[in-house]
């Protein structure tokens, strides 16, 4: 018999969101239904609070975001901040020097998230594919993040106050090596993906799984009573910890291999699908 869900963890982008990152009316219905029903839903994004989409943190109910991977959650009735897990200064600095080596070999940049924003080198924001993004990713970066002159020194100036920071490249095969040279180097951070040219990285107390573990926690709820939707490597962490981990269709091998429960695709109403075998009608 399946344990009654009182909390739902929503990853965003390829999960709950549609091919134009919308949110389609029978998953908006079915988040709707479960609130009417006593769930508490939460969003559980690698992205900052500044890029949460409106259609979802408009929907009436939801009251929490856990963002940057876990680094942040955040209470969306005020905006307040009620965990945060900064990376640590000698840990910010580890990584920039370790990514140093590795820049004359790919076209390599950086993006920082400080205080629930982010912000890129120029050169990024102006040509995203240069570094490895896709065409049609060229939008949401340049409606999300800040541009700055110089990168790695506002990562500098900021160390021990970042959200966490990701390092972005088209080379797999390099981001992996810059991962565990980065590992190698210091054991104080937490680093994931989500799309292939990002390594995602913030402190070692982060991960989404872990931030759900402390929300369940606040609002006294077990952990067998969670579920938790997603689609891609940053969210393999999550999906183990819950009570239920739900990946759509299109996840990642990773995802699909933890996961307890596999609903349809993203943009096939995948969240919806799968909340009406949980909840039942």
């Amino acid at each position: 018999m399946m344990n009654k869900i009182s909390l739902v963890a929503l990853d965003l982008d390829r999960t709950t969101l549609d091919k134009a990152g919308s949110l389609s009316d029978n998953n908006r219905n079915a988040l709707l239904d479960a609130m009417r029903r006593g769930v508490t839903v939460c969003i559980a994004s690698g992205r900052c609070y500044d890029s949460l989409p409106a259609c979802m943190t408009n929907v009436p109910g939801i009251q929490y975001a856990i963002t940057g991977n876990g680094a942040c959650l955040y209470r969306l009735t005020d905006g307040k901040r009620l965990k945060a897990f900064l990376i640590g200064e000698a840990a910010t600095l580890d990584i920039l020097q370790v990514a140093e080596i590795f820049e004359p070999q790919v076209p390599m940049t950086y993006e920082a998230f400080l205080d629930g924003k982010a912000y890129a080198s120029r050169d990024y924001f102006e040509d995203p594919v240069r570094f490895g993004a896709t065409e049609a990713a060229i939008p949401y970066i340049q409606a999300t993040r800040r541009p700055v002159p110089d990168i790695r020194h506002f990562i500098m100036e900021h160390a021990g106050q970042l959200d966490s920071l990701d390092i972005v490249t088209g080379s797999e095969e390099k981001k992996k090596e810059i991962e565990a040279a980065i590992h190698s180097r210091t054991s104080e951070v937490y680093t994931t993906s989500s799309v292939h040219q990002l390594l995602e990285i913030s402190d070692r107390h982060s991960g989404k799984g872990r931030a759900l573990e402390a929300l369940a926690q606040m609002l006294g709820i077990p952990r067998e009573n969670t579920a938790a939707f997603g689609d891609a490597d940053n969210d393999v962490q999550m999906l183990t910890w819950a009570g239920t981990g739900v990946a759509v269709a299109n996840a990642s091998p990773a995802a699909l291999a933890v996961a307890d429960f596999i609903t349809k695709r993203h943009d096939e109403d995948g969240v919806a699908w799968a909340l009406e075998k949980l909840l039942g009608k």
